[in-house]
């Protein structure tokens, strides 16, 4: 029995040993490498890049006041649409206490000469009727009278001026009445009934009452790198895509390409604005985030390989064409070709290359 057991143990010791042998001669043999094949393949190769901005009014205006005051009355909310000379506000004006003392002293003054001058007016007609003084005199005093009531009327008007903001010749005109001064939509109205406002003038920029943009000429501003502005030009199309609006892919043109960069993040990058065409049917809005597509260059109906096939050296490309696909191993010449415009998928071949080669692909995992 225990030589039963001693054979057995000599024949598993064996069997160890040679299963190990067989293991380790396969892997030590070297393998048959085999490869996908591709074909050339006549494709349209575009290269193209994507701006990131957004959707803004060709020509937003800024609605200032022509005097300061303050806010009586509002007319308008975001969103509605005005035409040119609309009354957006009215302005309550607060008298500086100077100018309207200047401004009764005024027409106390012009009172005091009207009844002087109408007093001498009217003496002098009396004598004038009785032939006791000249045509001429009488013409002078007659001048001087409606001079006078015309000054009162001035210093009239001056006063409702200095004291409502509003002319009493023409109050339709009134500095008090805010307007708008293009036909377009509301975009923000940042005052309220009874927010001071300022008039523009030399030291600041005024308040702004309400802002103005015509939505149906709206343009795209994005940025582009400097490794793509020299392959950006005027008249070139794009088409924009807007995040808030899936579906909506409106086309536009660019317009305009910044002569100078503005360094981002360590990077320099040009601004670009693209006039937009806007469907009848889309109503777009101020401030959409949005991209612009746009194909940079552009090969029709060319000879083009997987950029996958290439082998690069210094400025040469290479690709490997199968001479013999048989058993027991594929075997493949290496050429040398021109390359043309890629895609980042698929390279254009331009010389080099037969449209009937096969050329080594991946390699093949078993």
């Amino acid at each position: 029995m225990k030589k039963f057991f001693k054979i057995l143990m000599w024949i598993i010791i064996g069997a160890v040993f040679v299963g190990t042998f067989v293991f380790l001669y396969r892997n030590s043999a070297p393998k048959e490498e085999r490869y996908e094949i591709v074909s050339p393949q006549t494709v349209t190769i575009e290269r193209s890049t994507v701006l990131t901005g957004k959707i803004e009014p060709r020509d937003e205006i800024e609605i200032k006041p022509q005097i300061s005051g303050i806010i009586a009355e509002i007319n308008v909310e975001a969103g509605d649409f005005v035409h040119s000379g609309d009354i957006i506000a009215k302005i309550k004006v607060i008298p500086d206490e100077n100018s309207l003392n200047s401004a009764q002293n005024r027409l106390d003054v012009a009172n005091i000469t009207l009844a002087q001058a109408k007093s001498e007016f009217e003496r002098t007609k009396k004598l004038y009727d009785k032939k006791f003084v000249s045509r001429e005199e009488y013409e002078q005093s007659e001048t001087a009278w409606k001079k006078a009531k015309q000054e009162v009327d001035a210093a009239v008007d001056a006063l409702s001026i200095v004291r409502d903001g509003i002319s009493s010749v023409n109050a339709q005109q009134s500095n008090t009445l805010v307007r708008a001064t293009i036909d377009g939509q509301i975009l923000e109205v940042p005052v309220k009934v009874g927010s001071s406002v300022i008039q523009a003038n030399t030291m600041n920029d005024g308040t702004t009452v309400a802002k103005i943009a015509d939505m149906r000429n709206l343009i795209f501003k994005g940025k582009v790198d400097e490794t793509e502005v020299g392959l950006l030009a005027p008249g070139m199309p794009t088409t924009i895509t807007i995040g808030a609006l899936s579906g909506v892919t409106p086309e536009a043109t660019i317009e305009y390409i910044a002569p100078k960069s503005t360094e981002e993040n360590g990077s320099n990058t040009f601004e670009v604005k693209a006039a937009i065409v806007v469907p009848d049917s889309v109503r777009l809005r101020a401030g959409y985030s949005a991209n612009a597509a746009v194909t940079l260059q552009r090969a029709a109906d060319v000879m083009s390989v997987p950029e996958g096939v290439i082998e690069w050296q210094g400025d040469s490309t290479f690709v490997y064409v199968l001479t013999s696909g048989d058993a027991p191993k594929q075997t493949f010449d290496r050429k040398a070709i021109t390359t043309g415009l890629s895609d980042g998928v698929n390279i254009e071949v331009k010389s080099g290359l037969d449209a009937s080669a096969r050329l080594r692909g991946l390699k093949i995992t078993e």
